[in-house]
């Protein structure tokens, strides 16, 4: 299988730069709703209006809801949600998706299956010589007879297949030569850039996160904004499933350090989810309140923390783009981003879990309790999926719904 190296292209360089910013400046203001909204989003203008890249594309740089296709990644998506619920660690998630990847591989190439099936074989005879000289014997000779019959049978549709392969086109072989052919990727399908830039982004990158993390756990007094830009950086490389699983791991690294309270933490998460944009927005919102309460400018914190979140991200996913365009065509690739993406996708649903447990705030839970402590906010909740999910409600309008569904509850328990 041959595939054309990428290299990177400078030509016309401020011509596609701007080209760039004219078909995104605007998402950052309309794209309400979250992930799964904006995946959508991304699908419909960049893969089916704009053509700048393809399915395949899509699904590596983000988590994909079709990811979900078949049993085994349907298993996955149901394994990695449990497995979210179940426990809580920073090398945890990343453990969860590189199983998931292994566990699709295994399936889809078979590793188990010649084992178990040796196995059963094995028992089998060990059973067959256990058994009488008698029973043993008549086994054999039935076997015998069926094998000559068999053996007929097989001889006589030999014969009929001869027949039948000079009259008729042999498909099999058609198949073997096209396999056989090189994989050319189309050309607007390639990137331009070569894997080995690609690879070199990642290795830069890794060296970096190695060196930040070092100074975090060495340095005896570390300065409130390095500690800030460490905790940010962290979570931006190892977190794993979209935005909505990066909010608990913030709870950990920014409340627990008594950097920002719980009450400005889902106050600010519920801002955040009511505007239009991706959620790790959330991570300049605690940044700079994380600086204003540490006594520095409300920027440099809002800076650090957009920096520390959106850089590995940024850079990890520019230098798998190199590095895709020269395995993509591989076959344990594809089979493992099934099963990262099936693990991802349950992730979600463990990070939807855990802010219910933490949504509700009141004069009794400054610290965030549940939300199904009132059954009106499991309404609100059951209004909005059924909303969106049946009647097509667009996101802004399910925001707005449920304000005034707040509203409502406001007014009746304060009267």
């Amino acid at each position: 299988m041959a595939i054309r190296a990428a290299r990177l292209n400078t030509s016309n360089l401020g011509g596609r730069f701007w080209n760039t910013i004219r078909e995104n400046w605007y998402l950052g203001f309309t794209s309400f709703g979250g992930p799964p909204v904006h995946f959508k989003i991304f699908n419909d203008k960049f893969v089916t209006k704009l053509s700048w890249i393809d399915q395949q594309m899509v699904r590596i740089a983000c988590i994909h809801p079709t990811a979900a296709t078949d049993t085994m990644t349907r298993i996955l998506v149901f394994l990695g949600a449990a497995a979210g619920l179940m426990y809580n660690a920073l090398w945890y998630f990343p453990l969860l998706m590189f199983l998931a990847g292994l566990a699709t591989v295994a399936h889809d190439f078979r590793w188990f299956h010649r084992p178990v099936k040796a196995m059963v074989t094995m028992f089998k005879r060990e059973a067959r010589h256990s058994s009488e000289d008698a029973v043993e014997m008549q086994i054999q000779q039935e076997a015998a007879a069926i094998s000559i019959h068999a053996e007929s049978s097989t001889r006589q549709d030999s014969n009929q297949s001869s027949h039948e392969r000079g009259t008729l086109p042999v498909s099999g072989q058609d198949v073997s030569i096209a396999e056989g052919e090189p994989r050319v990727v189309p050309q607007e399908r390639r990137l331009n850039i070569g894997w080995k830039f690609g690879l070199s982004l990642i290795m830069l990158f890794l060296i970096s996160f190695v060196v930040v993390m070092v100074l975090r756990g060495t340095l005896p007094n570390k300065p409130l904004l390095y500690s800030l830009f460490a905790n940010m950086y962290l979570a931006g490389t190892i977190i794993f499933g979209g935005g909505p699983v990066v909010i608990p791991l913030l709870r950990e690294y920014i409340v627990a350090e008594n950097w920002v309270s719980p009450r400005d933490f889902l106050i600010g998460l519920a801002l955040i989810q009511a505007f239009p944009g991706p959620n790790f927005n959330f991570a300049v919102y605690l940044g700079s309140l994380t600086a204003i309460n540490g006594g520095f400018n409300s920027a440099t914190g809002a800076i650090l923390g957009f920096l520390g979140m959106f850089v590995p991200g940024l850079i990890t996913v520019h230098g798998t783009m190199g590095v895709w365009g020269a395995i993509r065509g591989w076959r344990w690739v594809k089979s493992s981003l099934r099963g990262v993406n099936a693990a991802a996708v349950g992730l979600i649903y463990t990070a939807v879990y855990r802010l219910w447990q933490i949504g509700y705030i009141d004069q009794g839970f400054q610290q965030g309790t549940s939300l199904a402590v009132e059954p009106w906010w499991v309404v609100v909740t059951a209004t909005s999926y059924v909303g969106g999910y049946w009647f097509r409600v667009s996101p802004p309008v399910a925001i707005v719904t449920g304000a005034i569904m707040g509203l409502i509850w406001y007014g009746v328990v304060s009267t």
